[in-house]
């Protein structure tokens, strides 16, 4: 039963949290009543204009028959749209990993569509070209590049303010008040007084088997029992004398009873003759 409490108790205290029922692309692909699009003449529309993968092109379908266009003008203009409609918004990891952190009503749905890096565009022929892929490897292998996107995206410029939030949300939830696990309390008294009836009924038993035995009043034997039970008398106690046969009480007209003896034959010569 306790088990049980637990586990309910547990169960209603759990921090409920947003859950999508959009898992990826295909889910998109799927539904109609969630609008999607990205910016309009960007890498994004481009990538999904020029792909040959199936769900891809029936996503870029949708896109170009919805009626209001959900195309947008830029990337700020596509996050003010999702927090207001039912509108998820495609565009880079990066911006998305940026954006998610700053904006907590905001989250980050599926993998990547596509994987493309970063470049430094030089012109043809540059003498820095090398130079400049040279350094950007070392920083990539030394693990600064991910250190300088760490403290950039999540502790910088309002950075990592979601993640604090989730924190004190979790903190806030693993407070309990009495209120909370009194229940607990109230079935482990039920189950003490339960307990309790039980003992006494088995000790008031046992204490009027051991009074018919011994032939000594029930108050007695109970307050013996009591007493060895509560001053913990050892495991053994002591074994009360028993009545013999021939301890018997005076009858009625109060002559005592005579115990009978075994008789012997003496006799002598002299009788037989």
């Amino acid at each position: 039963m306790v088990s049980s409490y637990t586990a309910n108790l547990a169960a209603f205290l759990t921090v409920e949290r947003l859950v999508s029922p959009i898992e990826g692309a295909e889910d998109l692909a799927k539904q109609s009543h969630i609008q999607y699009g990205c910016v309009d003449s960007g890498s994004t529309q481009t990538f999904f204009k020029e792909s040959t993968i199936p769900t891809f092109k029936r996503m870029w379908a949708f896109m170009q028959s919805a009626r209001p266009s959900v195309f947008t003008e830029s990337n700020s203009k596509g996050v003010e749209r999702v927090k207001k409609e039912n509108y998820a918004f495609l565009m880079e990891s990066t911006s998305i990993e940026y954006i998610v952190e700053r904006e907590c009503e905001l989250m980050q749905i599926g993998g990547l569509l596509d994987n493309k890096g970063y470049g430094i565009a030089t012109p043809a022929g540059s003498p820095y070209r090398n130079a400049l892929s040279s350094a950007i490897l070392k920083l990539q292998e030394s693990g600064t590049l991910h250190i300088l996107k760490d403290r950039w995206w999540k502790q910088r410029l309002g950075g990592g303010k979601c993640s604090k939030d989730e924190t004190n949300t979790a903190g806030s939830a693993s407070a309990l008040s009495l209120a909370n696990v009194g229940g607990v309390f109230v079935v482990l008294g039920a189950g003490l007084i339960a307990a309790c009836i039980v003992a006494v009924v088995e000790f008031v038993w046992k204490s009027r088997k051991v009074d018919s035995e011994e032939r000594e009043p029930l108050c007695v034997m109970f307050c013996r029992e009591l007493r060895f039970a509560i001053f913990c008398g050892g495991s053994t106690k002591p074994i009360l004398p028993k009545h013999s046969p021939d301890d018997r009480q005076p009858p009625e007209n109060g002559l005592p009873f005579m115990p009978l003896t075994g008789f012997s034959s003496v006799t002598t010569k002299d009788n037989f003759s």
